[in-house]
């Protein structure tokens, strides 16, 4: 899972640092920081998955995987 907070959008409702903390840290001013990459251990994806869903201006967004065909292959 890999996850990017768009820190335009956090009003510092502080959800995210209650779910997962080491992940969203709150700064001076309340607002979530994403520490880190935003590639999350698997360990810890039910709370950062917990803390995306419960995002009320929904500045957690994850990132999902291209899904890519070879050359020459089409989809339906």
């Amino acid at each position: 899972m890999r996850v990017k907070l768009d820190r335009t959008m956090c009003d510092g409702f502080g959800l995210c640092a209650k779910h997962a903390p080491e992940y969203f840290p709150l700064d001076d001013w309340g607002y979530a920081a994403l520490h880190g990459d935003g590639n999350v251990a698997e360990a810890d994806e039910p709370a950062v998955k917990r803390a995306l869903l419960d995002c009320p201006v929904h500045a957690i967004i994850e990132l999902r995987k291209r899904q890519t065909t070879p050359a020459g292959e089409t989809t339906s």
